[in-house]
């Protein structure tokens, strides 16, 4: 499946077989997220790799208590470094720390997409919580939650605004035509 396929098949998915997620196809998704580009090539992350079912099941309470993410064989859990970023920064510079695993993340749902796996971005969630049951330093940020597993449903598109509804030519307001 190419990269336009992936982003076309892509849903958050909610349900999820019992069956496991392949190692090598775990290890290819791994691997997509440590390729993606961030701020300065920085690599203000670090991710958590959990398939332990009680661990699941507490991160699935920390989630506002949706118990699909207990469901996935594997959930990632991203996390930012903002350490990595002088002070001296400026205040754009100083959020790369949740954008670039946002990057790395995104990367790992398209890879995940082409290998047949399903994913569902979780941004909902305790992060009090999440790093106690993870044994979190204080000095990192949890930026998302990413179940990974087999899909047990196949949802519709949702709609999407239209191309000339959100794409400008050179100031906002002037549709773009191509």
């Amino acid at each position: 499946m190419d990269v336009f396929e992936a982003v076309e098949k892509r849903r958050s998915i909610r349900k999820f077989k019992p069956d496991q997620v392949k190692k090598e196809d775990l290890k290819r998704i791994l691997e997509a997220g440590r390729l993606a580009p961030s701020g300065g090539n920085r690599q203000p992350w670090f991710f958590i790799v959990v398939r332990d079912s009680g661990t699941k099941n507490a991160l699935a309470i920390a989630s506002n208590d949706q118990k699909f993410v207990a469901e996935a064989d594997t959930v990632i859990v991203a996390l930012g470094d903002s350490g990595v970023y002088p002070k001296t920064t400026t205040s754009s510079t100083r959020i790369l720390h949740k954008q670039d695993p946002m990057i790395a993340i995104e990367h790992m749902v398209l890879a995940a997409t082409a290998l047949g796996y399903g994913t569902c971005w979780i941004g909902a969630f305790s992060e009090t919580e999440v790093k106690k049951i993870l044994k979190i330093p204080e000095n990192l940020t949890v930026v998302a939650l990413l179940p990974v597993g087999v899909p047990a449903e196949n949802p519709s598109p949702r709609p999407r605004k239209p191309f000339e509804e959100i794409f400008f030519k050179d100031s906002y307001g002037t549709p773009l035509r191509l």
